[in-house]
C-alpha cells in the first residue's frame, strides 16, 4: 500500500521494546515510522518527545511489554499520554507481547490480577483500541472496555510448516489441557490429528508423570504453546514424546520469552527445531541454531490497514497467512 493509499492521517510510532518488528509493520503498511525520541532524565525517569505534529491523526503505537517489562510498560503509558495531550484523533496500541498476562485470575488468597490492572492502566492513559497477539488467556480481551483485536499466531506458524512440507505424518500436540484450542487451530491448518499431554502428580513430593492422550508412535510431533518462558514444561514434553516413539519433535510458540535456563534446556533437549515469532526482540546470545523466527510484521501490518480502512480483521484468522491475504476480504 502506498503512503497516499494509506491516508495522510495514519501514523505509526515505535518505542524501544522491539524496533525491528515495528519497522517491518510500517513497511507492510507502506509508511515510514513516526519521529519520536525516548531517553532518560538523569534520575532514570523516562522522557518522550514526539517530533512531528499528530493533531487529528490516527496513531498506532507498537510496544511489547516484554523484559524489562516495567520500563516498557511505563514507556507505553507515557507515550499514550503524550499523544492524547497532542490532540491525536485515535490512539491504537499494538502490543505484540502482553506482559503481566499470566496473573489473569486469583489462584490463591490475597493475589493480584495484574492482567486486569495493566489493562486498566492502558485504558486510563487514553488508548482507544488495543491490537494484541496470542494473549496468554483469551478472556483478557474482556478486561478492556475499548475494542480489542486479538490476532493469532497459528496462521503464520502453519505457513512455515506447510511451506517446508512438515505436515506429512504430523501430530499437533498440546503440552496441557489449557492449550487444546490452540492446538486444534494449528491442526486444522495442517490437516493433522491432535494429541494432549496429561501431567499428573501421583502424590506430594513425587515427580510429575506425563501421560500422552493420542497416538504419537512413528509420527512427527509438533508441540504448540503461546509462550516459552523457562522451557521446563516444553522440554520435558518433548522428551516424553520421544520416549513414546515420536520420530521428530518440533516446537512452535508465538512468544519466545526465554528467561533463566531456557536456552540451555532447549539446546540439550530432543527438540529438532523451535519455530517462534518476533513478537519479542531476542538478543544475539539467544538466537541458537535450533531456533527459527517467523515475522508477525506482515500480519500486524495487514490488521492495521484493515482497521484504518474499517474492514473486517476476521479473514486474517481463517486463512493460512502468507502476507498476500492482507489485501483480500
Amino acid at each position: 500500500m502506498s503512503e497516499q493509499n494509506a491516508g495522510s492521517n495514519l501514523k505509526i510510532f515505535a518505542l524501544n521494546s522491539n524496533k525491528p518488528l515495528a519497522e517491518k509493520i510500517a513497511a507492510a503498511v507502506g509508511l515510514p515510522l513516526g519521529k519520536t525520541s525516548v531517553d532518560r532524565f538523569s534520575d532514570g525517569e523516562i522522557r518522550i518527545n514526539i517530533e512531528e505534529s499528530i493533531r487529528g491523526d490516527e496513531i498506532f503505537i507498537v510496544q511489547s511489554t516484554s523484559a524489562p517489562v516495567n520500563d516498557n510498560l511505563m514507556e507505553l503509558l507515557i507515550m499514550i499520554d503524550a499523544l492524547r495531550r497532542a490532540s491525536a484523533d485515535k490512539i491504537n496500541v499494538v502490543i505484540p507481547y502482553y506482559g503481566y498476562a499470566r496473573q489473569d485470575r486469583k489462584v490463591r488468597s490475597r493475589e493480584p490480577i495484574t492482567a486486569k490492572l495493566v489493562a486498566d492502566m492502558i485504558e486510563k492513559a487514553g488508548a482507544d483500541r488495543v491490537i494484541a497477539l496470542d494473549l496468554h488467556a483469551a478472556q483478557i480481551q474482556g478486561f478492556f472496555d475499548v475494542p480489542v483485536d486479538h490476532l493469532m499466531g497459528a496462521p503464520l506458524l502453519a505457513d512455515y510448516f506447510l511451506t517446508n512440507g512438515l505436515e506429512k505424518d504430523a501430530v499437533v500436540v498440546s503440552p496441557d489441557h489449557g492449550g487444546v484450542t490452540r492446538a486444534r487451530k494449528l491442526a486444522e491448518f495442517l490437516k493433522a490429528p491432535i494429541a494432549i499431554i496429561d501431567k499428573r502428580r501421583p502424590k506430594a513430593n513425587v515427580a510429575e508423570v506425563m501421560n500422552i492422550i493420542g497416538s504419537v508412535d512413528g509420527k512427527r510431533c509438533i508441540l504448540i504453546d503461546d509462550m516459552i518462558d523457562t522451557a521446563g514444561t516444553i522440554t520435558l514434553a518433548a522428551q516424553a514424546l520421544k520416549d513414546a516413539g515420536a520420530t521428530e519433535v518440533y516446537v512452535c510458540a508465538t512468544h519466545p520469552v526465554f528467561s533463566g535456563p531456557a536456552i540451555e534446556r532447549i539446546e540439550k533437549s530432543p527438540i529438532k527445531q523451535m519455530v517462534v515469532t518476533d513478537s519479542i526482540q531476542l538478543p544475539e546470545e539467544k538466537q541458537i541454531d535450533k531456533l527459527v523466527q517467523v515475522s508477525v510484521g506482515p500480519l500486524i501490518g495487514a490488521a492495521i490497514k484493515r482497521i484504518h480502512e474499517n474492514k473486517p480483521v476476521s479473514p486474517l484468522f481463517k486463512n493460512r497467512f502468507r502476507g498476500i491475504e492482507a489485501d483480500q476480504d
